[in-house]
């Protein structure tokens, strides 16, 4: 039965649980990207979904944190969607990003809105796995408003919508989202919403179930979820213990039912 090992994770631009980045240097930084590279290759993922990932921002180092970990963690494959992109003196270049065992294709990044500092987005991709061609994606919603994610959540499924129209006899299976919606699953946030509008395509389910995943030393809401159709079975879904970032990752296995 074919299976896939999916982690989501909200990395933090690397800064770990410093409040801020840009309290430490390029040194240091690449030191505790190669600790969260030891946690993917101890979690075994598949695929990994990654937020708040830089290169070459300006208070991030100056390097190319999506490579770095693809470099330290053996994925054959890597994907950086650009969400906020800012020239100049202090410049800032990050986003969400993918470090696949998969080819990736059909890859699109779209940021919410035209913001050069804090702008949220989503990266699409497809995958092929046991011969089932899976579409992904890869979200980060806005933190401070909940009409925003409202919004935002339209906006990823009219485009979900409209790469179904134009996709569908190449689609195996609905597809498969997951990443940082800084919401709970209360009935009136995103993450429901988006629940609720993906029935378009069929039935799904919000994984995990139970755990909290922020903050991560004392953690007191779920925010970081796995939406998965019908046609798909979560076998296990886990909040991971880790003080790598302000977030703990989750870690979904996904079979075909």
């Amino acid at each position: 039965m074919p299976r896939l090992r999916l982690v989501t994770f909200n990395i933090a631009h690397g800064r770990g649980l410093r409040p801020i980045q840009g309290l430490q240097t390029k040194r240091s930084m690449q030191a505790h990207l190669r600790r969260i590279a030891a946690l993917l290759i101890k979690l075994d993922a598949d695929l990994v979904a990654l937020q708040e990932i830089d290169r070459d921002s300006s208070w991030a180092g100056n390097f190319d944190h999506l490579e770095y970990l693809r470099a330290h963690s053996g994925y054959a494959f890597s994907l950086h969607g650009i969400t906020t992109q800012r020239s100049g003196l202090f410049k800032l270049c990050y986003g969400n990003a993918f470090l696949s065992r998969y080819p990736l294709e059909e890859a699109e990044a779209v940021a919410f809105g035209k913001r050069t500092v804090g702008e949220k987005g989503f990266l699409f991709a497809e995958i092929v796995v046991g011969g089932c061609r899976v579409p992904l994606i890869n979200l980060h919603l806005n933190y401070r408003s909940r009409k925003a994610r409202l919004e935002q959540v339209g906006q990823i499924f009219r485009y979900l919508a409209q790469r179904h129209n134009a996709r569908s006899p190449y689609w195996n299976v609905p597809p498969v989202v997951c990443g940082d919606f800084n919401s709970s699953g209360k009935a009136s946030d995103a993450t429901a919403g988006l629940l609720a509008e993906l029935n378009y395509f069929g039935d799904y389910s919000a994984h995990p179930v139970n755990g909290r995943t922020f903050p991560s030393p004392l953690p007191a809401r779920l925010l970081d979820f796995v939406l998965v159709p019908s046609e798909l079975k979560v076998a296990r879904c886990e909040v991971v213990r880790s003080l790598l970032s302000d977030h703990r990752p989750v870690r979904a296995e996904i079979e075909w039912s």
